[in-house]
């Protein structure tokens, strides 16, 4: 049956996905929803800054609504905002998990607080074949923050591919990037009516974390 939903909005590949998913089962996208920083500067899952994940949100046609806090404040801050959907007639979040458990109990939980419902349209299939289809299906995803615990910082910047996906399982790491080791950023794919234009900058360093700058493209 055909719902309204918000999109739960990182930016990265695997919102991406599951967004792309909902909307070819027919269901109606109506707000993206990101968590930022308590100054609104970065969102918290990617640290992509505003205006990029705003030029995302302009080219699928859709509001970017924010919520701002603390690590402390994140639950009640969440929760307040799918009330508020939840109030003007949303009837359903939608999610990018695939396989961890306890993020999927703490959505079903803050979800039941507001009375909304959840769907995870990737949940418990296999990552490789997700990558898969993000690739075929015309995604262009970008590697904007690694681990450097368990990651090269030298794979900031590269674009998935078919061939990136082999030299991280041969490294031993998860291509889908499940744990942590890694982020993305989405800058294309049928999601969008035209590419996001943004430019990287330079690495900057946050603890053992390396991120490379996202910016949008200066108009000349």
């Amino acid at each position: 049956m055909q719902k309204t939903f918000v999109m739960s909005w990182s930016g990265g590949k695997d919102s991406a996905l599951a967004y792309y998913r909902a909307v070819m089962d027919g269901h109606v996208p109506v707000a993206l929803f990101t968590m930022f920083e308590e100054d609104g500067s970065k969102s918290r899952s990617h640290g992509l800054p505003l205006e990029v994940m705003e030029a995302q949100a302009v080219r699928m046609g859709l509001p970017l609504m924010i919520g701002k806090a603390s690590w402390a404040e994140y639950e009640k801050e969440f929760i307040e905002h799918l009330k508020i959907f939840k109030a003007q007639g949303i009837e359903m979040g939608v999610y990018g998990d695939i396989d961890l458990e306890d993020h999927l109990l703490w959505i079903q939980k803050v979800s039941a607080e507001a009375g909304m419902e959840v769907n995870h349209p990737l949940w418990q299939e296999p990552r490789k074949d997700l990558l898969k289809e993000l690739i075929e299906e015309g995604f262009k995803a970008v590697i904007t923050v690694v681990d450097t615990t368990r990651l090269d910082e030298a794979f900031l910047g590269r674009a998935f591919t078919h061939e990136l996906i082999e030299e991280l399982e041969a490294l031993g790491i998860d291509a889908c990037g499940e744990e942590g080791e890694f982020h993305t950023i989405i800058i294309d794919g049928p999601i969008f009516i035209e590419p996001v234009p943004v430019e990287f900058g330079k690495k900057l360093e946050a603890g053992h974390y390396r991120i490379l700058e996202v910016k949008l493209q200066s108009e000349e």
